[in-house]
């Protein structure tokens, strides 16, 4: 699928985070920055301040560069301040994304991941999915590969592998 319209204009699409039973629990728009095999890098830009428990006071203009695949369990947000600089990196445990050239959806499976600049990691909302498995009935086998997700994401971080070598190039341009 192209990255552009065919004037030539980014491609503008809608972000859907859906829970379990399908419904839209979160939407944004992005735009595609490329999209090579299974994974699709977006662009998107909070448009109003958010105060999050986790995550502090994400001010307008914060930017977000987003990471989909649609044959992994999971996906990876990279926060800069509207500076530039780099806040974090936030990883949510989803299904594997479906694109269809207007609309990226995924299903939300509640456990996430936090990333410092320094690396350092917290794991988060894992008795969220516990209280969600039950409520929507989750299958094994869906438990098994979000948590084989987390170990996934988990290897990525601590290894340093792609997207999170982008951490070790943004503190060295700070430097």
């Amino acid at each position: 699928m192209p990255n552009e319209t065919t004037s030539g204009e980014p491609l503008r699409i809608e972000v859907q985070a859906r829970k379990y039973d399908g419904r839209v629990h979160r939407r944004w728009p992005a735009t595609v920055v490329s999209q090579a095999g299974t994974l699709l890098v977006l662009d998107a830009a909070f448009a109003e301040e958010i105060r999050h428990p986790l995550l502090g006071t994400i001010l307008p203009g914060t930017l977000s560069t987003e990471y989909y695949w649609t044959d992994r369990w999971y996906n990876v947000f990279r926060f800069c301040e509207p500076t530039g600089a780099l806040r974090n990196y936030y990883c949510n445990v989803n299904t594997p994304a479906i694109f269809d050239g207007h609309t990226l959806s995924f299903t939300d499976l509640d456990i996430d991941v936090l990333i410092a600049p320094d690396f350092s990691f917290r794991v988060l909302d894992e008795e969220e999915f516990q209280v969600n498995s039950q409520r929507y009935g989750y299958p094994p086998e869906l438990a098994r590969r979000a948590h084989s997700a987390l170990d996934e994401l988990i290897a990525l971080i601590e290894s340093r592998q792609f997207p999170f070598t982008e951490i070790e190039q943004a503190n060295r341009r700070l430097q």
